[in-house]
């Protein structure tokens, strides 16, 4: 084992090849043979060696990825950095993930600071900065988009079927009896365009209008209290819903929380359907009815998407997910 930081050169003595061979290994460069391939692994493992990111960057390439999260605290993103780095597990990137926060301020400085550390290439979830400020950071870095609908030939776009998981909730509950059917969104606050919340939004009600009834919509914020608060003003109307439909799985569990509270049996007295399909969706005592968007193909999809970008594709594509309804016991017939 040599002293100090492992070198590219003790890699190659220690392989019993050039340095321009381990080089090229480390790169993933076309042409690497199995039996130079297995050589030099051995050795990158047994002595430890790391490429110095610095070094890289002046070479074109880091091998380090950028995922800015608009929201730690979704518990639908775990899925899609799982889809992500599993995605990426047998390639040279690394996954570096950066808060962002929900306001355009706060993301647009956190984009800056994986740009300024030289990453390859950037995964942005959800961001609420416009199309065009979009468009000016993948003029110079490759970017894929989660969760904004309408696309940019300036990179690429991987977004659910918002409007058919909307169609296929209220569909659902129509098909259950239910002709009052309310609507929790999220408070629109950026000047972005194409917001998940918005097209699903969209997406009940026409769906609504389809089954020729009126929607009935609160916008509060995707979280637990948000949800809470949105099902209490729609609880407390003299006609209240017989359905509610959040916009996210966490806000539909402040909406059991209210119907609790109220003293409403779920399904019986009202039926609860959320969107997202997170993990604790599927507990016995909750149980709910929800949308499954498969955040783990999306976030696959992202990575594969812009791996290509960084490859050298110029040629825009969006990517769309068709979403499942998968029915529990928080939503019953009238």
């Amino acid at each position: 084992m040599t002293s100090g930081r492992v070198t590219i050169a003790d890699v190659a003595r220690r392989a019993g090849v050039s340095t321009a061979a381990v080089s090229k290994v480390v790169r993933g460069a076309y042409g690497v043979s199995a039996e130079m391939q297995a050589k030099v692994s051995q050795a990158i493992d047994e002595l430890g060696y790391r490429p110095h990111a610095a070094a890289r960057a002046m070479r074109g390439r880091t091998y380090t990825l950028g995922v800015m999260l608009s929201d730690t605290r979704n518990p639908f993103f775990p899925d899609i950095i799982e889809g992500v780095t599993g995605h990426l597990r047998d390639t040279e990137y690394q996954v570096l993930l950066g808060p962002g926060g929900i306001e355009p301020k706060t993301q647009a400085r956190m984009t800056d600071a994986m740009i300024d550390r030289s990453m390859d290439g950037l995964i942005l979830i959800s961001p609420v900065t416009t199309d065009a400020e979009l468009a000016a950071i993948a003029a110079g870095t490759p970017v894929v988009v989660i969760g904004r609908h309408g696309g940019a030939p300036a990179y690429d776009s991987v977004v659910d079927d918002d409007v058919m998981g909307a169609r296929l909730v209220v569909d659902h509950l129509v098909g259950l009896g239910h002709t009052r059917i309310a609507h929790i969104t999220h408070l629109e606050r950026a000047r972005a365009q194409g917001l998940p919340h918005t097209v699903r939004a969209e997406g009940y009600r026409q769906a609504m209008r389809a089954h020729g009834l009126a929607d009935d919509m609160v916008a509060t914020s995707f979280t637990e209290e948000g949800g809470y608060e949105g099902a209490r003003e729609l609880l407390a109307r003299e006609n209240r819903p017989t359905a509610i439909f959040a916009g996210a799985d966490i806000a539909a569990l402040g909406v059991l929380r209210a119907a609790d509270e109220a003293g409403l049996s779920v399904p019986e007295d009202l039926s609860v359907a959320g969107y997202d399909n997170i993990g604790i969706a599927s507990l016995k005592r909750i149980s709910l009815t929800s949308v499954d968007q498969d955040g783990q193909v999306i976030g696959a999809t992202a990575a594969r998407l812009l791996v290509e970008r960084i490859e050298g594709r110029t040629r825009s594509v969006t990517s769309s997910v068709s979403p499942t309804l998968i029915v529990r016991g928080s939503t019953g017939p009238l």
